[in-house]
């Protein structure tokens, strides 16, 4: 081994328990970040695309918006971004906005859907 390799930090892989248990509590988070203009919370709506916890503890979130001109598009990922933040252990969080697959109202959820009247 060389000595670069020795001083980089060693992180052990998350126990399935420990990755649960923070899933369970960013889903949490990403349900308290609500679109302004819909009265359901962005994880219930279908724009969270995909969420990856390394055994760093970073988080990296791929989300979308609900339309590419929405008013809050520069500010909603910050609050995302905040409301991971929160959850004990984590270390960083990374979130893009990406457009592909386009979002539309079959990603909500059943639980959106009533909400919304929808069905």
């Amino acid at each position: 081994m060389n000595d670069a390799a020795a001083l980089e930090p060693q992180s052990s892989p998350l126990s399935q328990a420990e990755l649960d248990a923070m899933t369970d509590q960013l889903v949490a988070q990403l349900k308290t970040v609500f679109d302004p203009e819909i009265p359901v919370d962005i994880y219930e709506l279908g724009l969270i695309y995909k969420v990856d916890v390394s055994d760093d503890k970073d988080v990296a979130i791929d989300m979308t918006l609900t339309a590419p001109g929405c008013p809050v598009a520069g500010e909603m990922p910050e609050w995302v971004h905040d409301a991971v933040m929160k959850v004990p252990g984590v270390r960083a969080c990374k979130v893009e906005l990406v457009f592909d697959p386009p979002w539309d109202p079959s990603m909500m959820s059943d639980e959106a859907k009533l909400q919304l009247n929808m069905f």
